[in-house]
């Protein structure tokens, strides 16, 4: 069979089972291998829709430019869209993504532009608002916005779901990593229309606000940044529709990680960063359940190759400097006590501080830098002595003036139980590592300096 384009090869991936992962469950476990859609993962899906959808409404003309804020994948199958029908593409993500992805989407002849993740949705320098205002200032543009353009899910509705329910017709349980709401909604809803009794379940990475809102309606706890790529919000998207899901479970970071190193070394399954977060939040739920599930099948989905993460993932040197494997560093509650820091001890700015209380609060305390929050107690960011030495001398601003515009967001949170090479990279990239306690609501214990960092290490080489 000769396909007309590539478009036609998009969907029919294969459904594999897993065989060494998951043994321990009486559940029978298999993948859909969305890494195998010629883009790369589960976002070729939606992309070429997405295009056609605007196309009948008129919304993206002949000429035009899309514009879209993605982790990266959505932008490989918009772009594939774009190279067939003549479109250019502007593209922006947040800086937590692999370097692969920022390649490969220039690759295309695409204009990347990468922001900071470690800020509020609605914040100017977020990913969504840069799109919006690109969108805004480029003539005959698109903001295709794959977070509220519900033919997202009308893609995976018409499509996807209909594809696994043909492939797996005794399917129980339904398990995916939810982000934009796309996937999990559109298949969620048509296999509960087709399949009664079906149970759909999402896999959401701690520090995202989904699983919480999914449980109680609100949201309490602020969002913190996180490494998984491509999964977990900030925020509602219009895609969502809770009433589709049965539950949803937590993963962290670095069980997501080994997971997905484990797919490739123990089922030859060559799969991105939240592949191994849906299977570690699929053996979770799984296990949960108890006998309840035993001889059920369970379908997870895999949205994307391996390939885009390389640099991260499937490489030692970065897996062990961001904690995610065994060192010889100790770890951040080592440091902590060697440096007898204690949660009382910190000290913090509200971004409505003026200049003159915050330069005041520095001298009287003898630091440097101080943890920046907002009138809820949510962290915001960091000020910096130097960075009010400049306001004051260069930008001629006023002791009154208020530090809300000082504030840098280039903050990252790291637990107790993580290694101290972790802080250590984190520094040397020009980030300051913030220590929360994840049992007491992210409480704030300690913002680590590179005298810190380095008085420790000194020490525990003598």
């Amino acid at each position: 069979m000769i396909h007309g384009s590539i478009i036609e090869a998009i969907g029919n991936t294969p459904i594999v089972r897993l065989n060494r992962i998951g043994r321990d469950v009486d559940a029978h476990l298999a993948v859909k291998c969305e890494f195998m859609n010629p883009g790369g993962s589960i976002k070729d899906r939606i992309g070429w829709w997405m295009v056609d959808d605007a196309e009948r409404r008129g919304t993206l003309k002949p000429g035009g430019t899309i514009i879209e804020s993605t982790s990266g994948n959505t932008g490989f199958g918009l772009a594939i869209a774009a190279a067939i029908k003549g479109y250019q593409c502007i593209f922006v993500l947040p800086d937590k993504m692999s370097e692969e992805k920022i390649r490969n989407l220039r690759a295309f002849g695409a204009r990347v532009v990468v922001t900071p993740t470690a800020v509020e949705p609605d914040d100017p320098r977020s990913y969504y608002s840069v799109s919006r205002r690109l969108a805004e200032g480029t003539p005959n543009s698109l903001y295709i916005n794959q977070y509220d353009n519900l033919s997202n899910r009308e893609c995976h509705y018409k499509t996807t779901g209909p594809e696994i329910l043909a492939q797996m017709p005794e399917i129980d349980v339904f398990i995916a990593g939810i982000g934009t709401g796309g996937t999990i909604t559109g298949c969620g809803r048509y296999l509960k229309e087709n399949k009664p009794g079906i149970e759909i379940v999402g896999v959401d990475p701690e520090g995202s606000i989904v699983e919480e809102i999914f449980r109680t309606g609100e949201n309490k706890t602020p969002a913190r940044s996180y490494v998984i790529e491509g999964i977990g919000e900030d925020f509602v998207p219009a895609n969502y529709d809770f009433d589709v899901y049965d539950d949803m479970v937590k993963v962290g970071d670095k069980e997501s990680f080994l997971m997905t190193r484990d797919l490739l070394t123990k089922e030859g399954i060559f799969a991105g960063m939240s592949s191994g977060s849906a299977v570690v939040g699929a053996l979770r739920w799984v296990r949960q359940q108890g006998d309840r599930l035993a001889g059920k099948n369970v379908l997870v989905i895999l949205p994307d190759s391996g390939n885009r993460y390389l640099s991260k993932v499937f490489d030692d040197d970065w897996m062990e400097q961001n904690g995610f494997m065994e060192s010889a560093s100790g770890t951040v509650d080592d440091l902590l006590h060697f440096l007898h820091k204690r949660p009382g001890d910190i000290v913090m700015a509200n971004q409505d501080d003026s200049i003159a209380r915050v330069i005041e609060m520095m001298s009287k305390s003898g630091i440097s830098q101080l943890p920046v929050c907002d009138s809820k107690g949510w962290i915001k960011g960091v000020i910096r002595e130097s960075t009010l030495l400049k306001a004051v001398f260069r930008q001629k601003s006023g002791g009154d003036e208020s530090i809300s515009g000082l504030v840098e967001t280039t903050v990252e949170f790291v637990s107790l139980n993580e290694p101290v090479d972790r802080l250590s990279q984190l520094i040397s990239d020009g980030r300051v590592p913030l220590v929360t306690d994840p049992s007491k609501e992210g409480a704030l214990l300690a913002i680590v300096t590179n005298i810190d960092l380095l008085n420790y290490l000194a020490a525990r080489q003598h």
